[in-house]
């Protein structure tokens, strides 16, 4: 399969991983259309060369209608709810909006006759609780929440829909993203936002009191729990990297993002410390239920297979990356 002169369309383009992605795309000479009902995006963060389509996934006929009416070079699919205690909450709106949402794309792409590959955002969570550590792709998938088992779902729906169709596919299961665009113009804005760093820079700049340490006897160098940080810069060229793979001719698959090893709670804690010359406020509390010891991505498939090179493999950059948009906010 060989590229087409068409445009690339992201669903969820508006998002913290959709904008930085996008973005990447057209700095690499691409064209972009983003699909997005800015339900939880922003617009400020869609590039000026991008084409923006508010719309809804469920609206298959306005997708296909889309797919008809240009030669789609390419799908990459983000458009996603994330949020892990919401759908412990709200299961049903999670299998709607994950696993119906990306049936809808695929039906539409279907009945416009379209052979776009497409790249899907999955995430570590699928692995649950996994009983070694560095996980890799063939780590027995166990999910302990809507939010893992909705991408698990949807990755079987993926991979059958390419055994009936021929039509490619890349599967990119993500651990812990973080951080900011370098040059500051770009980074995360989810409000009510439950990841680490964004949570240690939004205590840094005083808009919450203290950071909560969740677990502090895990059998790990410090106690607290190690998770694999990526930057969402080296994210982002991994999706272009597994299209690219695939307008080479290259076969489906499924990779793990992460650079293969870890950081404790503890130990973020101490980056930002040094970055800002002070303590940081924080609070040591008891394990929450269904939080692993450690979460390590095994990623040689991806560097191996697809020749993908992180440029960002620094917590220290990580984090000053992510404290410096927040402070710009």
């Amino acid at each position: 399969m060989s590229k087409s002169s068409g445009p690339i369309l992201v669903t969820g383009g508006a998002g913290y991983i959709g904008s930085h992605t996008h973005h990447a795309l057209i700095e690499r000479g691409y064209e972009v259309i983003v699909y997005d009902n800015l339900s939880t995006g922003f617009r400020e963060a869609i590039h000026p060369q991008a084409r923006l389509i508010q719309g809804e996934l469920s609206d298959e006929a306005r997708v296909a209608e889309l797919a008809r009416s240009v030669p789609l070079a390419g799908v990459i699919h983000f458009a996603a709810s994330i949020r892990v205690e919401e759908s412990v909450a709200r299961p049903l709106d999670y299998y709607w909006n994950n696993t119906s949402g990306l049936m809808s794309v695929l039906r539409a792409l279907r009945n416009a006759g379209s052979c776009a590959p497409v790249v899907f955002s999955s995430t570590a969570a699928v692995y649950g609780q996994p009983e070694r550590s560095p996980a890799s792709e063939e780590t027995p998938t166990a999910p302990i929440n809507p939010y893992g088992r909705s991408k698990l779902f949807s990755e079987s729906i993926l991979r059958e829909h390419t055994e009936v169709s021929g039509i490619p596919h890349m599967i990119l299961r993500y651990f812990n993203v973080a951080g900011a665009r370098r040059d500051g113009r770009l980074g995360q804005r989810t409000a009510n936002a439950t990841h680490l760093i964004k949570l240690a820079c939004e205590v840094a700049l005083g808009k919450r009191a203290e950071l909560a340490v969740f677990g502090t006897d895990y059998p790990t160098r410090d106690g607290t729990g190690v998770r694999d940080y990526i930057h969402v810069e080296d994210l982002a060229q991994a999706h272009i990297v597994a299209l690219e793979h695939l307008w080479n001719g290259g076969s489906s698959g499924t990779f793990n993002c992460g650079y293969g090893h870890g950081s404790s709670v503890l130990e973020v804690i101490r980056t930002f410390e040094k970055i800002l010359g002070r303590a940081l406020p924080h609070r040591l509390e008891g394990r929450r239920a269904g939080d692993p010891a450690e979460l390590i991505a095994d990623s040689r498939r991806l560097r191996d297979l697809l020749g993908w090179k992180p440029e960002v493999d620094d917590l220290d950059t990580i984090c000053r990356t992510a404290l410096e948009w927040e402070r710009n906010l």
